[in-house]
């Protein structure tokens, strides 16, 4: 399951409603990626979700 590590946004679940108002199961993923971050002075690998990383949560080994 993708789930962001600096959040902890996982996946959402709930229901397609079609226009007579079917109702079919489905789920939301965050959009995840694994980047590596400095941690400590140590750079680590984690799997973050792209509006944490854009709003600069964690600072980026290069």
């Amino acid at each position: 399951m993708a789930k962001c590590e600096v959040c902890s946004k996982a996946t959402s679940f709930g229901n397609s409603r079609s226009h007579a108002l079917n109702a079919t199961s489905r789920t939301w993923k965050p959009n995840v990626r694994k980047i590596k971050i400095i941690d400590n002075g140590t750079p680590r690998s984690i799997k973050i979700c792209t509006r944490c990383l854009r709003s600069n949560k964690v600072t980026r080994a290069i």
